[in-house]
């Protein structure tokens, strides 16, 4: 069953109970984010991928990727941004990068406090702690990602291959695509057996992930034209207990 197909009469609480994972066309997500509140300053948000700085972490030496980060609580009473701090994964999850605090440049203050950026928090976690109803405090991770791609350098939304993040839930947002091709997107049980694949190919195109229950992966993307940028934005949100 195309699980894109079924949200319009079941909930995504009972398909992600369900599937452990769930894809969301763009025209459904938005329109989800919309019955939220208006999304006032979309343009400038998704613009804000423009001004990211490269990440100077990759273990390949590898400048491919650039990103933003900031992190927030999230209570019954509120979803609250919280002090700048480092970005950690154990090596158990991330081998390839983990085991060190990776200090990325915080989130634009008009793009962290903006009406976008905090209607995609309300939608995550109106979705993510119905679903863990003993958690009542949320860390919450939030990741701007640009991964460039030349005729040279391919670029890799997922170095590490086929993962978990070590959280309890994530949400796979697609904000652009600019001249690529590929990127696919497929999910694994614990064991490999694929469970699916699909492309984020337009705006708002989402999935959802139960970080328990299944890993994820993402092919390297590459340019259609080489002699014009290209590049894959998207907006990574994760959510585990504080």
């Amino acid at each position: 069953m195309d699980k894109q197909h079924t949200t319009a009469t079941r909930s995504l609480h009972d398909l992600l109970r369900e599937h452990g994972h769930l894809r969301l066309s763009g025209a459904d997500t938005r329109k989800r984010l919309e019955a939220l509140a208006p999304l006032q300053d979309w343009p400038c948000f998704v613009d804000s991928w423009n001004a990211m700085p490269v990440d100077g972490y990759l273990a390949n030496g590898g400048r491919y990727r650039r990103r933003r980060h900031a992190n927030y609580l999230a209570t019954p009473d509120g979803i609250t941004r919280q002090p700048h701090r480092p970005h950690y994964q154990s090596r158990d999850y991330n081998p390839l990068h983990g085991g060190i605090e990776r200090w990325f440049e915080p989130v634009e203050p008009a793009i962290s406090d903006g009406a976008s950026l905090r209607t995609i928090l309300e939608f995550c976690h109106r979705c993510f702690a119905p679903l863990t109803p003993t958690v009542t405090h949320w860390f919450v991770e939030v990741h701007q990602f640009r991964v460039e791609t030349t005729e040279d350098e391919a670029g890799l939304p997922t170095p590490e291959g086929a993962h978990r993040d070590g959280v309890d839930w994530v949400l796979v947002l697609l904000i652009r695509r600019q001249n690529v091709r590929s990127g696919v997107t497929t999910i694994y049980a614990p064991d490999g057996q694929t469970l699916g694949s699909f492309t984020l190919a337009e705006p708002f195109d989402a999935t959802l992930i139960d970080d328990h229950r299944v890993h994820h992966g993402v092919t390297p993307v590459e340019p259609l034209d080489p002699t014009q940028p290209a590049w894959r934005d998207v907006l990574v949100v994760t959510f585990r207990p504080a």
